[in-house]
């Protein structure tokens, strides 16, 4: 293999394994949010434990992807300088800024207010605690929106122009909205609902398959996994449509390939106006991750949509084949997003930067055999880390909400003084001998 086509294989891997962390993270935890807005704000107190419990169970799932997946983004940032120095020097200036702004956002202000919200149970008034998991929701999803504009600027170039090899930023507002970033914020947004509540409602089928006590907690979750990822998987398809006007319009080539026509003639007009060269993408991988995407995003659709017509009487609870198809759906929207990836980076190829920047041209000036090493040394790392992350949600998952440690105390009352010297002995003043118990994940 050439040292493109390692490069090339390296970012591949590392970005598809880093995007089953991103999915998941970016569909749980708006449900985690409902979960704990529902908790706290209920007045009946049987109801409200066991609302606190789900919770807690979700979110502790939440947090272990979370923390490894936070590892996984880390170390993608490096390939960038290692492997694709060509990218950095000709659209630094352009691509620099969302880039750093989406580190701020994800490994700082989401960390943060994750952190806050993690150890904040019994310590913090029920509506801050509340307004931080929401916070924690809404930088995952700008984190995600300026990845996107990222992309975006790789899938249609606006916003700059090219002095001396070198692009410059001129338009910021451009850069914000250009549609290839937006449409397709839409559409992974949805995706991921799609598959946190196909998730959610998994795990919920397994537990009531175990026949567990905690049938309250699990019917909830079950409800609320099945309505989300039906409304979910039904506008994804909706807002995907849409992209196929903004592809024909800025990336003909890729246009074609989907089509199944017109690419004989594209590639003569992009080598007239290019050069000459090979502008034709993998057709057969663009045309049959777009298969599997569209046919595994309509069964999800189809499957969650009988289930909920199989809530009415609990129907699907007390239908074991039901349960079973539901779990085995877990795995169906990662597969699915994993095609559409492919789908919208495969099918730019052989651009880095459509248009304006190949592959060939970004790639470092690095020996083969380095590029080799790298290569198996960070999908070695990713995959050893895609193992425990998995291990761990499953392990938890299936010990049920007995072995959640995630807020392992008592809500603070909120009738209780908020300080040191309060005269409360849990919260470690001077009223009382009681230590207040530590959270722990």
């Amino acid at each position: 293999m050439s040292a493109a086509e390692l490069a090339r294989l390296q970012f591949a891997a590392t970005t598809g394994i880093h995007w089953l962390f991103v999915i998941l993270t970016m569909g749980l935890v708006p449900l985690v949010a409902v979960m704990h807005t529902r908790a706290a704000y209920t007045r009946d107190p049987a109801e409200r434990t066991v609302r606190e419990r789900m919770t807690r169970f979700w979110g502790q799932l939440y947090v272990i992807n979370y923390a490894v997946g936070i590892v996984t983004g880390l170390v993608m940032e490096f390939q960038f300088g290692l492997s694709w120095s060509g990218l950095s020097t000709f659209a630094g200036n352009v691509f620099g800024a969302p880039l750093a702004l989406e580190t701020l956002i994800a490994f700082f202000a989401e960390s943060t207010f994750l952190g806050m919200w993690i150890f904040g149970w019994g310590r913090l008034r029920k509506g801050v605690h509340v307004t931080l998991i929401w916070l924690v929701a809404l930088t995952a999803y700008a984190s995600g929106y300026w990845i996107l504009v990222a992309n975006g600027f790789m899938q249609h170039p606006v916003g700059h122009d090219v002095r001396d090899g070198v692009a410059y930023l001129t338009d910021f507002g451009a850069l914000l909205t250009n549609s290839s970033a937006l449409v397709a914020l839409g559409h992974v947004a949805l995706a991921a609902l799609t598959t946190g509540g196909v998730f959610v409602a998994g795990v919920s089928a397994l537990h009531f398959l175990r026949r567990t006590e905690e049938t309250e907690l699990f019917r909830g979750s079950l409800r609320l996994g099945l309505w989300v990822s039906t409304v979910a998987s039904f506008f994804v398809v909706v807002v995907g449509e849409l992209q196929r006007p903004v592809i024909e319009r800025t990336q003909p080539m890729k246009d074609a390939v989907l089509r199944g026509s017109g690419v004989a003639e594209e590639q003569a007009r992009l080598v007239a106006e290019h050069g000459p060269g090979d502008y034709v993408p993998w057709q057969d991988t663009v045309r049959l991750s777009m298969d599997v995407m569209t046919v595994i995003g309509n069964t999800v659709s189809t499957i969650t949509l009988i289930a909920v017509v199989l809530l009415w009487k609990d129907w699907v609870i007390r239908w074991r084949p039901a349960l079973y198809v539901l779990i085995a759906t877990v795995p169906f929207p990662f597969v699915a997003s994993v095609g559409g990836w492919v789908v919208r980076e495969v099918g730019r190829q052989p651009w880095l930067i459509y248009g304006e920047l190949t592959v060939e041209d970004a790639v470092s000036h690095v020996s083969t055999a380095a590029l080799a090493v790298s290569c198996t040394v960070f999908v070695a790392v990713f995959l050893a880390l895609a193992v425990t992350n998995w291990t761990l949600i499953t392990r938890f998952a299936v010990r049920g909400p007995d072995a959640t440690q995630l807020g392992a105390t008592e809500p603070l009352p909120d009738d209780v003084p908020e300080g040191p010297g309060s005269g409360d002995g849990r919260r470690g003043g001077d009223g009382g001998d009681e230590k207040q118990p530590v959270p722990v994940l």
